[in-house]
């Protein structure tokens, strides 16, 4: 059932890119596939979670809500820490700007994201999409707002100064002296070599999606629906 969702969502989202003459759905097969293969995405990040960025990318942007559609982040807190499980995609050329080690939140796991939460005081992570907001100065130095879009999943995030900010925590240094990165109160924390570079490229209102591999995400989520789609 939520695999025929996504689907349906996708079909939806994108006939407006359809070819005259091609069915939406095989378009939309298409164009995801397309883009998954053309880039390095393939052998980095789980195909469900590219199609449900996607998803929520073309509705953000057919609702105006994204101020920068020129970029797509997706984090895949599905994967260890280890690795590389931040991409930040250009839309208009299909390629990958820039890949990058991402902190989690420390009690949502040591190398591995298994328990998320967007209640306050919990050092959790918290999935779904976000839009990007303005840079500051703070406690971490440079740093960017995150709006969370989905009620009872992220929508706390600005509550709970849930920002991207560089840390020494993630580095590959750490993970050979650790066997994975340290952790954070609940942001998506960077590496001091990348994080200026990341946040200068998706800040002031481009979409970040954050997979966590739980389906009941979809059923919960708001964002991977038809309502509201045209």
């Amino acid at each position: 059932m939520a695999a025929r969702l996504i689907c349906m969502l996708l079909v939806f989202s994108l006939a407006p890119l359809s070819a005259e003459g091609a069915s939406p759905r095989k378009n939309m097969q298409r164009t995801i596939e397309s883009l998954y293969r053309s880039t390095e995405l393939g052998n980095a990040i789980d195909y469900k979670a590219f199609r449900m960025a996607m998803a929520g990318y073309y509705s953000l942007r057919q609702k105006g809500m994204l101020k920068n559609d020129d970029v797509l982040t997706i984090i895949d807190y599905n994967q260890p820490s280890v690795n590389k499980r931040l991409f930040v995609i250009d839309m208009k050329n299909n390629r990958v700007l820039t890949s990058s080690l991402v902190a989690h939140g420390k009690n949502s796991g040591l190398n591995q994201a298994v328990r998320f939460s967007n209640v306050p005081g919990s050092f959790k992570s918290s999935p779904g999409f976000f839009v990007t907001s303005r840079t500051y100065q703070g406690k971490h130095g440079y740093s960017l707002r995150l709006q969370g879009l989905e009620a009872g999943i992220n929508d706390n995030a600005e509550m709970r100064n849930i920002v991207m900010h560089g840390a020494d925590y993630v580095s590959p240094d750490f993970i050979r002296r650790h066997g994975r990165l340290g952790r954070s109160h609940g942001c998506p924390a960077l590496p001091f070599s990348q994080y200026r570079q990341v946040i200068d490229l998706i800040k002031n209102g481009s979409c970040l999606f954050i997979y966590n591999g739980d389906q009941r995400y979809i059923g919960r989520s708001g964002m991977l629906t038809l309502e509201g789609m045209s």
